[in-house]
């Protein structure tokens, strides 16, 4: 695939993003940049000697100079999360840090699309979008991908079915306020709660709609305990964004962007069901919810509003 893409942050993240990228061969030149630049050229140096195994991708540490042309950005710099610590916490200091890269980046890169990763990324997406004077339709945050992805691997794990075939999405925040719409949940077509009551074969694992969401909730924080970071799963999500950012064909993922009065929430980012394409952000989908649904999004905007009042942009 021909794309230039750029990584900015060469930490755990960055460079398993560039691993997932090169191994999955959606662009034919990588740059690395960070501020360690030994680390970027470290990083990128080891991918890139297992190419001759997978086809012809340049990976090569860079600066921002480097990055002209890129068809998308990826940005995941900014100082990680420590164990007990909520994405929120981060906040002031991972804007300011994103606040010296911006003017940097899109000076040499203004018609890329830029996809915002680091933490809290809801924060950083609104960010972007508000500071950096790139149309909104081009920035995106991976927001609740990864959550979704946590939410339909723990069914499938529970009903013993591949993941391909459960369906739902996780809403909100990519934090503490994120919820399961459990009404647009299914397995097969058939809602998760009476997918079990279905099944003819052996008895299933008995399903608990508590268990779920404390899954999800919890797998950062579990994950960052014990390895001290979270790189893999969000660094196949992240490439799973780039390679929908790389074709004409529309795809439907939850994703952090700016909303402007669907579900009667305007002025801040966070994930609902988006459109994606080569050109961007396509499309919102306002999904048929519940009430209480409504209401647990509305609090999840709020919440990020709450935070925003209080960061210095």
């Amino acid at each position: 695939m021909s794309k230039k893409i750029t990584i900015i942050g060469a930490g755990q993240v960055g460079s398993t993003i560039a691993y997932a990228l090169t191994v999955k061969m959606l662009a034919s030149e990588i740059v690395l940049i960070d501020i360690a630049k030994d680390r970027a050229m470290g990083e990128a140096m080891d991918i890139r000697q297992g190419t001759p195994f997978i086809g012809p991708v340049s990976v090569h540490e860079g600066d921002y100079e480097d990055a002209k042309g890129s068809d998308i950005v990826v940005l995941t710099s900014g100082v990680a999360r420590k164990p007990g610590q909520s994405r929120l916490e981060l906040a002031q200091t991972n804007v300011d840090i994103t606040k010296s890269i911006i003017p940097q980046i899109t000076k040499v890169a203004p018609n890329a699309l830029y996809v915002i990763v680091a933490n809290p990324v809801d924060i950083l997406t609104y960010q972007f979008v508000k500071t950096s004077g790139i149309p909104a339709n081009h920035v995106i945050g991976t927001g609740t991908m990864l959550d979704t992805a946590r939410f339909r691997a723990r069914i499938a794990e529970t009903y013993q079915i591949g993941q391909e075939n459960v369906h739902g999405y996780v809403f909100g925040e990519h934090g503490d306020s994120s919820f399961i719409p459990w009404s647009l949940a299914n397995v097969g077509s058939i809602p998760v709660e009476k997918y079990s009551s279905a099944y003819e074969g052996a008895k299933l694992n008995e399903f608990n709609k508590d268990d779920v969401e404390d899954y999800v909730r919890k797998s950062g924080g579990i994950i960052i305990a014990a390895k001290k970071c979270t790189n893999y799963a969000i660094g196949i999500t992240t490439a799973t964004l780039c390679e929908a950012l790389s074709y004409s064909t529309g795809t439907l993922l939850t994703l952090s962007s700016m909303l402007n009065g669907e579900y009667g929430i305007s002025d801040v980012c966070l994930s609902i069901p988006s459109v994606v394409s080569c050109e961007g952000l396509k499309s919102h989908l306002v999904a048929p919810l519940t009430d209480s649904e409504i209401a647990s999004l509305k609090h999840s905007a709020d919440c990020l509003k709450n935070v925003i009042k209080q960061i210095n942009f």
